[in-house]
């Protein structure tokens, strides 16, 4: 992809589509696009947190149930199935399909008149959302050469604190003038016509060249034999790991990132926006959302462009570049959530938000380079199940039934509930370095392709 990732001189490689470059820029700047939509309307309910709970009157597990547990659950245990599918069938179309679905189920979401109904709405977006990422893994790996796959995953990754930014900023300018339900309305139009977008004009690498046609009919792996082969490379599953406890903070801060400011800085939060002539939620989705954003973009494409030149020089930079930001990050993450002062606060997450994302490439495009093409997808699929179940899954839910035993078992009060939670969450993290570390120095010997 010339002008993001580079693009330079490959001998022919059967196992990636022989696309032109602009093509090939073309699908994956499509693919991130969608990875935008899939993370705004996943993310929307993050800023939307405090208002639903108020309205609906629920506790701080609640919250993560909604935000984590209930979507993710479905989200995990769907993304085997489909991408089994993805590895057998029309990849574009199922995307195509996933994404209206997610899409329609978000704007469910706005419609729902209680905890249960709003449970059930979320678990819906969770089964369109399964379909979306092995599968652009795989299409982004059968169009890459490996050389250049880091970058191109970390790339596609940006979409997640891009759709990050766009859901925190939409979700909270719409609260603040139309409420909450119209948020989840608002956000559910783009995927309506990406969809449309995906499905016309997205192509099927496989039908590009009859010799991988001839290979993905002939050695289907099953899911079996695509856990054995896995079984035997140890830097997947530290990553797999690695990735999943980062996950777990990602996640499980994520809706509880607005509320500690209103709880914690709940003054200051109203004298800024104020000052700006905002709302406090318009203030916080758009700080938060710029810091995550653009910071958390400018990680993931850091990250990525790092491991691609690890990839001809030392392999291992793939573990030991997010080891050492992993630990670089947590004391400045504990230091935010520990100081009075909210702008220093707001500036300090600048730093976490670089540091956190520049696994993605490393992680995913290493993931891709350990198993033959016809693996591509239900191998992603394996590692997003680990990642997406400690992350997704757990994540948020454990963090607000930590925050309400703080709060109320330990009287800390709301304030310092959410505080300790996080800043316990965030030490706990750091196991993630050790995990990281040894993907580093075993990886030389699980690249396959």
């Amino acid at each position: 992809m010339a002008g993001l990732y580079g693009e330079t001189a490959e001998p022919i490689d059967l196992t990636v589509a022989p696309v032109s470059a602009a093509y090939r820029q073309y699908a994956v700047w499509l693919l991130l696009l969608i990875y935008v939509v899939n993370f705004l309307d996943r993310q929307v309910i993050n800023i939307l947190a405090e208002p639903i709970k108020n309205d609906l009157h629920l506790a701080d597990w609640q919250v993560g149930l909604l935000s984590g547990f209930a979507f993710g659950i479905v989200y995990t245990v769907l993304g085997f199935p489909l991408a089994r599918a993805a590895d057998r069938h029309n990849r574009p179309l199922i995307i195509a399909g996933c994404l209206a679905a997610w899409s329609g189920f978000t704007g469910v979401c706005g419609l729902a008149q209680n905890f249960i109904q709003l449970v059930a709405a979320r678990a819906g977006v969770g089964v369109g959302e399964a379909g979306c990422t092995p599968t652009s893994h795989a299409l982004i790996a059968d169009y890459t050469p490996k050389a250049q796959r880091a970058s191109a995953l970390a790339f596609y990754s940006m979409g997640t604190p891009i759709g990050s930014l766009f859901g925190l900023v939409v979700g909270g300018a719409m609260a603040d003038y139309f409420g909450w339900r119209k948020a989840f309305l608002v956000a559910a139009v783009p995927g309506l016509i990406m969809a449309v977008l995906c499905a016309f004009t997205l192509k099927e690498p496989r039908a590009a060249i009859a010799a991988q046609a001839r290979t993905i009919a002939t050695a289907s792996a099953t899911f079996i034999e695509t856990l054995a082969l896995l079984r035997t490379k140890r830097a997947f599953w530290c990553f797999a790991l690695a990735a999943g406890v980062r996950a777990f903070i990602g996640y499980g801060h994520a809706p509880f990132s607005a509320s500690f400011f209103y709880r914690v800085h709940g003054h200051d939060v109203v004298a800024l926006a104020a000052s700006m002539g905002l709302k406090p939620q318009t203030f916080i989705g758009l700080t938060l959302g710029i810091i995550g954003g653009v910071a958390g973009t400018f990680g993931a494409w850091l990250g990525g462009r790092i491991a691609d030149r690890g990839w001809t020089r030392d392999l291992r930079i793939f573990g030991y570049m997010p080891a050492i930001a992993t630990l670089v990050s947590a004391p400045i993450g504990i230091w935010m959530l520990l100081t009075p002062n909210t702008t220093l606060a707001i500036a300090l997450g600048i730093v976490p938000a670089i540091l956190g994302s520049m696994w993605y490439g490393p992680v995913y495009g290493s993931a891709q380079s350990m198993v033959p093409p016809h693996m591509r997808a239900t191998a992603a699929s394996i590692m997003l199940f680990v990642i997406n179940f400690m992350g997704l899954v757990l994540g948020a839910v454990c963090i607000g039934a930590l925050s309400d035993l703080l709060n109320h078992g330990f009287r800390m009060g709301p304030a310092d509930g959410v505080r300790w939670a996080m800043i316990l969450s965030t030490i706990g993290g750091l196991v993630s370095v050790w995990l990281f570390w040894t993907a580093g120095r075993t990886i030389r010997d699980d690249i396959e392709s």
